[in-house]
């Protein structure tokens, strides 16, 4: 069965991008559905992009999923919060 990471890689290849880099992209940086779909999506929607065009959307996505993370953690801390200021310790 196939993930979004093999679609992805498999993806990079066939557009001609270097085997060691589509490797980097697929399996080391945007190895999840998430950032993995986020990425196809982009291949697709851009024609031809450059090496250059695609390290700057990977990145864009890493920082993407890097401040969802933060949110969801401040989110879940905020509840901890509130759950005291209701229910006491």
């Amino acid at each position: 069965m196939a993930t979004k990471t093999d679609e992805l890689y498999e993806l990079l290849l066939s557009k001609g991008y270097p085997q060691p880099f589509c490797q980097e992209i697929a399996y080391h940086t945007l190895n999840t559905d998430f950032t993995a779909m986020q990425m196809i999506g982009y291949l697709y929607r851009v024609s031809e992009p450059s090496l250059e065009m695609v390290v700057d959307e990977m990145l864009a996505i890493v920082s993407d999923r890097d401040r969802l993370i933060r949110k969801k953690e401040t989110e879940r801390a905020q509840a901890v919060i509130n759950d005291v200021y209701t229910n006491g310790l």
